[in-house]
């Protein structure tokens, strides 16, 4: 049996659902996007083009929802199917976009610069429990204009996983876009396997801004999976109560999922966010806090209620440094998220509210993924019963136990040995004192930073053909060139 875990009853979800229906139907939402305000108005919505204000229908909400797909999977660069998000399919992808890294050498805070974001690529590339990698970092080697497409351009260049990121830019998808196509070698061939998931949030309370609904309406023309980040602060830009930040949630998540349907139905998307309760002590959004976790889960619930695959921002710290609190945070959000089948994790990598990555993190916490995926594996018979394994043979595993004295080598050990214990890397540390001693008493520090340097050393190019990776390199600087820069940062 798989465990789950639940917030919501579903009569709370029923009642959760019908007042973010009402709450569109009535106060509406604002959208400021031409386009899109007139595609509403020609599918029955009330529109005042001068306050950008768009008053949804019922009709036009329950016809979104009926055309957003149930599931659908995410290809790597090979074509190759990693992810089918669907029912309580799990996957851990890292957080993004982080304004600054963590450097190992000196533990301060700095701005990424563009082998930072490289290096990312490659340790993220060999994690067993990390099914897609991100646009984790923002290199501050580059000019912002360019930051989107350049951050996807790496990691389709040195990585092998699909790709969550986004645009902060209207100018920036077309390249995005083409990046992709390079990849694919055509839309079809990218509509029938998709590379990526963009991002695309909304602002509380319920506003679209004419750069995020572009990107929106921009992905539903070529299929382009997309997450719908709502981003409520409780007690903020929300009401303070979880009940009501899950309405406001829910009424911001539902505007995205029209916009996306009645532009292009069948488009994919995730039924997402990163919502938050906003700690008035400090000004703060605390992403590790018990509260944010809850209503990440419940958000979840919603969505599943709703027919569509989910994702959430949870499983990462608000910490500054690589200490009890990153991983207390990281844990408990990681195996939160896995009990409730939240269908793409984000998070792994990040620390101060999403503002700083650590590749350190990123390996320590790509064995506490591994540890959530033993714990929803959950606790099954493995010729337990009845207690002799073989009647034919006369003995069961307890008479060789007490025969023996110990099952270490026993054929029944042997062989379940490795499905009943997950056994993490050289980061998490079980050895006895003694020899913990004798190999250098390292700290979780010392053995993240020695793995990371591994994994930089271990890395393998991605097989990306010649002329395709020439192609990317030419899009990216033709791209540059129109913003100014006279060629690429060394990479």
């Amino acid at each position: 049996m798989r465990p789950t875990i639940r917030f919501l009853a579903d009569e709370l979800i029923q009642k959760i659902i019908c007042q973010a229906t009402d709450i569109l139907c009535t106060l509406g939402i604002e959208v400021h996007n031409k386009t899109i305000l007139t595609m509403l108005f020609d599918h029955g919505c009330q529109i005042d083009m001068e306050k950008c204000h768009a008053v949804l229908t019922g009709q036009i909400i329950n016809k979104a929802l009926l055309a957003a797909p149930k599931s659908f999977g995410l290809y790597d660069i090979a074509g190759k199917q990693t992810h089918n998000f669907c029912g309580h399919n799990v996957y851990f992808t890292p957080g993004s976009a982080a304004l600054h890294i963590l450097d190992s050498q000196t533990a301060k805070f700095r701005k990424p610069v563009t082998a930072d974001y490289v290096d990312f690529v490659k340790v993220a590339d060999q994690l067993e429990h990390i099914a897609s990698t991100s646009t984790a970092l923002i290199p501050a080697d580059v000019p912002e204009r360019i930051s989107d497409s350049y951050r996807l351009f790496l990691s389709l260049l040195y990585g092998r996983k699909p790709v969550v990121t986004g645009a902060f830019t209207i100018e920036s998808f077309n390249v995005m876009k083409d990046l992709q196509l390079a990849i694919r070698g055509g839309a079809s061939a990218l509509k029938e396997k998709p590379l990526t998931i963009f991002s695309c949030c909304p602002t509380s309370p319920l506003k679209w801004s004419d750069v995020t609904s572009q990107n929106l309406l921009d992905c539903a023309r070529y299929f382009i999976p997309v997450e719908l980040v709502a981003m409520p602060l409780s007690g903020l830009v929300a009401p303070v109560t979880l009940t009501g930040t899950l309405v406001q949630h829910t009424a911001e998540t539902l505007s995205g999922v029209v916009i996306s349907q009645t532009a292009n139905p069948g488009t994919p998307i995730l039924y997402g966010g990163s919502p938050a309760i906003f700690d008035v002590r400090h000004e703060t959004t605390p992403m590790g806090a018990i509260e944010t976790m809850m209503i990440d889960c419940a958000c979840n619930e919603i969505g599943k209620h709703l027919n569509l695959p989910t994702q959430a921002y949870i499983s990462l710290s608000d910490s500054k440094q690589l200490d009890a609190q990153a991983g207390l945070e990281s844990g408990i959000g990681a195996a939160l998220a896995a009990l409730s089948g939240i269908n793409n994790i984000s998070g792994p990598g990040m620390l101060d509210f999403e503002s700083c990555f650590s590749l350190e993190k990123l390996v320590i916490d790509n064995e506490i993924c591994g540890m959530a995926f033993r714990l929803i594996d959950g606790i099954e018979p493995r010729e337990d019963f009845p207690a002799r394994r073989k009647a034919s043979c006369g003995l069961g595993i307890f008479q060789e136990l007490l025969r023996e004295g110990h099952l270490l080598i026993s054929e029944h050990t042997q062989h379940y040995l490795k499905e009943e214990h997950f056994f993490p890397g050289p980061v998490i540390d079980r050895s006895s004192r003694s020899r913990w001693q004798s190999q250098g008493a390292l700290t979780l520090q010392q053995r993240a930073y020695r793995e990371v340097q591994r994994l930089l050393q271990d890395y393998e190019p991605s097989g990306l053909p010649e002329d395709t990776a020439k192609q990317l390199v030419k899009l990216m600087t033709q791209e540059a060139h129109r913003h100014g820069l006279d060629k690429l940062p060394s990479f």
